[in-house]
Parts: C-alpha cells; sequence; structure tokens
C-alpha cells in the first residue's frame, strides 16, 4: 500500500479564493465506499472525509479490510464509484495480476506493504533451512507449511519510504522508466554507511548488528532476481548482474527497499523465538528510520533509463 496520510499538511488554506472548487462539485461523499487505485491494483476502499485540499478536492479513504496505518489522502483520479461496471475492472485486473479472487482484500497489512513486489519465492532458493511441505496460501500471502503466518514480524515503512515505493511502482509500470544500473551508493554501500554511522551514533558496532546487515545482504542477493523485480527490469537485470556479480553490489536504495516488503513473510520461514525476533525488528525499523534519514541521498528523484533501452516489453509483474 501507499504512503499515509500523516505527513501530508496540504490543506484548504493553500488555495486561492478564485480558484477553490465549488462545494457541489465533490464527486464521492463521507461514508461512501469506493473502488482505489494502490499501485497495479485495485482495493475496496470507504471515504472517511473529503477536503479541499492545494485547489481541488482530496479524499481520506480507508482501504477495507487493511489497517488503518494505510489509510491516506487520495485524489479523484485514483477514486471510482463502486458500481457492477468498475468491480468488473477490478476483477479483471485482479486476474491479469494473477490475483486469487478469494484473498482479493482482507489481508493483514503487517504480512504485505502493497507496493506491488508481489511474487511466488522458492523457499529453498532464500533460505537453506526452510521447512519442507506443500505450500497453501492463506489470505496473508504466507504460505501453510512452510511458513509461521502467528509470527510475522511487523515492520512498519516510514511514510514518506511508503511515498517512495508508491512512486518507485510509478517510475517502472506507468512511465517505462528503470533505474540506471550500477547505481550509487549500492545496497553493499548503504549497509555500510549504517555500520558506520551505527559506530559513531553507539561508539561500537555491535556483533548482532553486523549479523543483521549481513542477513539484509544476503536476502537481498537471493530475493532480487526471483521477487524484486518488475517484468520490465528483468532484461536489465539479466544484462547487468553478472555470474560472479551480487545484485548488492550493482543495485541501490530503490531495490533495497522492496525487499522490506517482503521481509515478514521471508521471515515467517525461519525459526526464530520471540525475544530475538522482538529485538530483530527494532534493528529492522532502526535501519528503515536511517534510510529515510537518508532519502534525498540514497534514493533517485526520477529514473533516467527507458525500458526500450534496457529491457524487452512485457506485462507488469
Amino acid at each position: 500500500m501507499g504512503n499515509s496520510s500523516k505527513d501530508d499538511s496540504a490543506n484548504s488554506a493553500d488555495a486561492s479564493p478564485g480558484d477553490v472548487p465549488s462545494s457541489d462539485s465533490r464527486i464521492y461523499s463521507a461514508g461512501e465506499k469506493v473502488l482505489a487505485y494502490h499501485g497495479p491494483r485495485i482495493y475496496e476502499a470507504k471515504v472517511q472525509k473529503a477536503e479541499i485540499r492545494k485547489n481541488e478536492w482530496k479524499y481520506f479513504v480507508h482501504y477495507l479490510g487493511w489497517n488503518k496505518n494505510w489509510d491516506e489522502w487520495v485524489g479523484e483520479s485514483r477514486l471510482m464509484k463502486n458500481t457492477d461496471e468498475n468491480i468488473e475492472k477490478q476483477h479483471a485486473l485482479d486476474k491479469k495480476q494473477g490475483v486469487d479472487k478469494n484473498v482479493r482484500s482482507g489481508r493483514s497489512a503487517q504480512a504485505k506493504a502493497k507496493s506491488s513486489t508481489e511474487a511466488k519465492v522458492d523457499k529453498e532458493e532464500i533460505k537453506n533451512n526452510v521447512s519442507k511441505g506443500k505450500k497453501r496460501k492463506n489470505d496473508s500471502g504466507v504460505e501453510k507449511g512452510s511458513g509461521n503466518a502467528e509470527k510475522l514480524i511487523k515492520i512498519q515503512i516510514p511514510a514518506p519510504l511508503k511515498k517512495q515505493l508508491v512512486d518507485d511502482w510509478e517510475f517502472v509500470n506507468q512511465q517505462d522508466k528503470l533505474v540506471k544500473l550500477p547505481r550509487s551508493p549500492t545496497v553493499e554501500e548503504i549497509l555500510s554507511k549504517y555500520l558506520e554511522y551505527k559506530s559513531k551514533k553507539d561508539g561500537v558496532a555491535t556483533d548482532s548488528t553486523r549479523e543483521v546487515l549481513k542477513g539484509i545482504r544476503l536476502y537481498f542477493d537471493k530475493a532480487l532476481p526471483m521477487m524484486l523485480l518488475y517484468k520490465k527490469e528483468r532484461k536489465q537485470c539479466s544484462e547487468a548482474v553478472g555470474d560472479n556479480a551480487s545484485p548488492s553490489t550493482i543495485y541501490g536504495a530503490e531495490h533495497l527497499l522492496r525487499l522490506f516488503v517482503k521481509l515478514p513473510e521471508l521471515l515467517s520461514y525461519v525459526n526464530i523465538e520471540d525475544e530475538t525476533l522482538n529485538r530483530l525488528q527494532l534493528k529492522l525499523l532502526d535501519f528503515l528510520k536511517f534510510l529515510q534519514k537518508n532519502q534525498s541521498t540514497f534514493f533517485l528523484s526520477s529514473y533516467g533509463v527507458k525500458v526500450s533501452e534496457g529491457k524487452g516489453k512485457g506485462k507488469d509483474q
């Protein structure tokens, strides 16, 4: 899902008197059930309130079946009336995305943040100690028999980084633009910068911090070609990552952030004690805050490579 409304400071005071839309121009009303675009999907939502913000109507929506942390302000371009015709559009889009109609809504927001980096993963390729068993999807997107849905780690991605995820999806899938590779700083360099930051802040970088960073890099290198790429990026990846190269030495913050969307699911495959899981959660949240603090330095403001330059045509992931 996308960025929260909590950091949206725009209000009706930004509008000039002559440009303010009239009250009767509002299309949606508080309490109305609607359909809302988010990334490549359409979700059922409910309008909580409507306000004029920056000279246009904005609607504060709650995605039905999702944690309220995903509530956000959206414009009219992302909303549709809840009509039979539009529901058919939703079903058609879900079918195109390969989404089971029985799990279209009501998933746990902690299990997956909807940035559209959704794909199946071969558990044996991601972690050697993943328990074997017949895979069956449940509503949280975790596969029964291999993952522990009750022990999903909760990773609260800061609102500015949620916005970064949405922008990331739009650059690739709507504007047909890719990140220019290799990136600078790379994932490897970002992890090193964080280690240096912790050493200066705390006086020493603990072994546990080093282990967490080592794990992030391992997961990233294994997960990137399998579940962190949009289809339009796959040819670019095959051209950029050689047989002996690690994705963490080529890709940067944009793709690293996508990993944090998938980590709750991936870590559910690993047998971790509750106390260790809690400490890991705090360390991951601290790392995300570090990414947010350095967002303007680590992340691109726009993508400069056209899909045709580094990728053949293909449907979105």
